[in-house]
Order: C-alpha cells, then sequence, then structure tokens
C-alpha cells in the first residue's frame, strides 16, 4: 500500500458554479421503505398507508411520502458533495413535489451549485446555494428542493 484516498464531499473551493452533479445510483423506492418512513415520523397518512382508501383517490395508489422523497433526494447528494466537508445545513426554500412518486419507482438525484460565496462572519467557510432535483425512471421531475449549506473551505478544515 502506498498511500491512502479517503471518500469525502467536495469543499468550497472545488464546487463550482453552475455545475450539475448527478449522483448515482438511483434508489428504487418500495413499499417497505415507505410504510416504515411514515410510521417512524409519526405520519398516519392515509395517502401513505392505506391500499384501499388511495385506490379511491385521484391517483389511484398510495403515494411515497413526500418528505421521504426530500431526505433521500438530499440523501443522495452527500457521498458526492458534504460527506466531511459541511459544516451545517443552514435552510430550505422552494421545496416542491410536482409529480408524486410511486412504489417501485426509482429516484435519480441530481444537484447544481448555483450560488457561492466566502462567509462573512465564519473565516475558512462558504455559504453554498444548491438546488436539488429529483426525477424517477421516466424522467419526470418528482422534487425540487434549494438548499444552503455551510462548507468547510480547504484549509481551514478540522
Amino acid at each position: 500500500m502506498t498511500r491512502d484516498i479517503e471518500q469525502r464531499g467536495l469543499y468550497y473551493e472545488e464546487l463550482g458554479l453552475d455545475v450539475r452533479y448527478v449522483h448515482r445510483p438511483g434508489r428504487t423506492m418500495t413499499e417497505a421503505d415507505n410504510v416504515l418512513f411514515s410510521t417512524l415520523t409519526m405520519n398516519p397518512q392515509a395517502l401513505h398507508l392505506d391500499a384501499a382508501w388511495s385506490a379511491e383517490q385521484p391517483f389511484g395508489q398510495r403515494l411515497v411520502n413526500s418528505m421521504m422523497t426530500l431526505a433521500v433526494l438530499v440523501g443522495s447528494s452527500v457521498a458526492q458533495l458534504t460527506q466531511g466537508t459541511i459544516v451545517a445545513n443552514l435552510g430550505f426554500t422552494d421545496v416542491r413535489f410536482p409529480h408524486p412518486l410511486f412504489h417501485g419507482d426509482t429516484l435519480y438525484s441530481s444537484t447544481v451549485v448555483t450560488d457561492k460565496r466566502l462567509s462573512t462572519s465564519r473565516p475558512g467557510q462558504g455559504v453554498v446555494t444548491l438546488e436539488h432535483t429529483g426525477r424517477n425512471q421516466d424522467d419526470v421531475v418528482v422534487a425540487v428542493a434549494v438548499r444552503t449549506v455551510l462548507f468547510w473551505c480547504r484549509d481551514a478544515a478540522p
């Protein structure tokens, strides 16, 4: 062995504006995932849990919990972008779900860096705006979320 390479996200300086980072593999959302997530988060919404009732609703079947969709959308970006390089999430805006995910659909995620600036109050750190987009296996947009994140600069990282 000649050297170690540690898997990590990108430091502030390595993030490119208007670059799209494509996160793979996708994640197929199962019925078990949806029921477990909904019950763990104390969400008794029948649209996620009651197959018979949901069959009579406009989509004709249960929907994957949108909070799970958001969690997987953001989570899929971690290994490529923020693993070990994030200081904190600062907030989410413009979260929307233009099309539902159903059991058996696969969520594919990507992220575009839309803004970045060095922090004025925290030397060695930078504020980055990320736009996460999730698409299903048919390339239909199912989720979009704008997220502001505080990143380490390479020379200041612990």
